[in-house]
């Protein structure tokens, strides 16, 4: 078959979300790169093994910026103002310039005891909570191996742990987070372009009336008054990053335009919550489902980074990266490109790669740590994740807190095939769990 032929991924879109492995391992086999149709109905072409998607992922000959796409005018342009995935250098080099003086190592580690704060505070409710069918348990009698759930994983725990961290980060109320995980979760979906849409409109009024508070404090015109509320805006004046990149300028004054800080906090919000729920939600599922490989964690903790580099490699959190466009005709891997296309840039494909990782398909927390590291969860070249750091710290605190409380945590039901969303995104709606 030849790359550029079409295949159809619409007709098995179920199938394929479920589980899109088998699919990347035939497409791969066939060719690196291969023109396909992606569930939303969108031609591209696929870049599916790994040399090949590292390559592509450095290569400045695709661009970000959707400007480049020959159907620009009908793409609808950018989803949310202008963020650093959606740009190219020179804009993305000062872009970044401006935003990664706030994600330093030490203010990123600082966050350690607030991110370990709401854990607690969200295995306390685990444990309280009762699945639908039981009665409701009073706080402390399913605490460390009492009978418990059944409970949402990713209601529960996955999602408001990074959606918390991410709120106070940004000075956002944390009372919203539910309509920001719908709006995210719209956004990147393939299936619904109506609902993505009207999502990205609400959150553009949203951020832009929430810019225009940060701007206020420095003016006095709210009284510097607090607009996170709630117990978790304790500890978190130091760390509104929202407010901080309103306030950002370098040495020569320039600074983020209206657009751009309305890019950032869209590109922040979804990156800094949606990756870390699927992560954690994705990592709790593959230990329960692999017990050998629980009970090697459990009895030598020193194995925690090996499961988390593990699972970015085994079910990355994005599994693909932004769209890139082809800013003038050239070969990928081989396979001749026009200009003006679309490219999809598989990083679950490469992850599973037989050429770069030895029985990839093979979930294994003792992993060669060399092979840790050729992971390309948090991209790879200069859109390499800024937020990986947290991600990770997030992921580190959460995992071995959920694993120390509930000894006995368990699958509610085995044998119930796990839900996934269809979604640029690998994440799971739900994980029903027991202890």
């Amino acid at each position: 078959m030849r790359a550029d032929q079409i295949v159809e991924l619409t007709s098995a879109a179920p199938d394929f979300f479920a589980d899109p492995y088998p699919a990347y391992r035939v497409l791969r086999t066939q060719a690196p790169v291969r023109r396909l149709r992606m569930p939303g109905g969108e031609a591209v072409w696929m870049v599916l093994g790994y040399d090949a998607v590292r390559a592509a992922l450095a290569d400045p000959r695709l661009r970000n910026d959707i400007r480049h796409s020959a159907e620009f005018e009908s793409d609808g342009g950018y989803a949310i103002g202008r963020n650093m995935l959606q740009v190219d250098p020179p804009d993305h080099t000062r872009l970044r310039a401006l935003v990664s003086r706030q994600f330093t190592a030490r203010r990123i580690a600082a966050l350690r005891p607030r991110i370990e704060r709401i854990s607690a505070r969200l295995l306390d409710a685990m444990a309280a909570a009762a699945g639908p069918d039981g009665p409701v348990e009073p706080v402390g009698t399913a605490g460390p191996g009492g009978p418990g759930g059944p409970v949402d994983l990713v209601g529960a725990y996955a999602f408001p742990l990074p959606i918390t961290v991410i709120c106070e980060l940004l000075g956002v109320p944390v009372a919203d987070r539910d309509a920001f995980h719908d709006w995210s979760g719209k956004v990147v979906a393939f299936d619904d372009a109506e609902g993505a849409a009207a999502a990205a409109a609400s959150m553009t009024a949203y951020f832009t009336g929430l810019i225009e508070e940060k701007r206020s404090l420095d003016t006095g015109a709210d009284g510097g008054e607090d607009t996170q509320g709630g117990e978790d805006t304790q500890g978190s004046e130091d760390t509104d990053l929202l407010h901080a990149l309103v306030r950002t300028h370098d040495e020569n004054g320039d600074h983020l335009s209206p657009d751009e800080l309305l890019g950032m906090a869209f590109l922040l919000l979804v990156a800094g919550h949606e990756t870390t729920v699927n992560l954690i939600s994705s990592a709790v599922r593959l230990l329960l489902t692999h017990p050998d490989q629980l009970a090697a964690l459990r009895a030598d903790p020193g194995l925690l980074e090996g499961a988390i580099e593990e699972t970015l490699r085994y079910e990355p959190p994005v599994q693909i990266a932004a769209y890139r466009y082809t800013a003038e005709p050239l070969t990928l891997a081989g396979t001749p490109i026009p200009k003006g296309e679309r490219v999809v840039i598989s990083l679950a494909a490469a992850h599973r790669d037989p050429a770069r990782f030895t029985d990839p398909d093979r979930f294994d927390i003792r992993r060669d740590p060399a092979a840790n590291r050729a992971q390309l969860a948090f991209s790879h070249g200069i859109h390499h994740c800024l937020g990986a750091p947290l991600a990770r710290l997030e992921a580190a605190v959460a995992l071995p807190a959920l694993l120390d409380r509930f000894p006995r945590l368990a699958l509610a039901d085995a044998s119930a095939a796990s839900e996934w969303r269809p979604s640029l995104l690998r994440g799971l709606r739900r994980l029903p769990v027991r202890w």
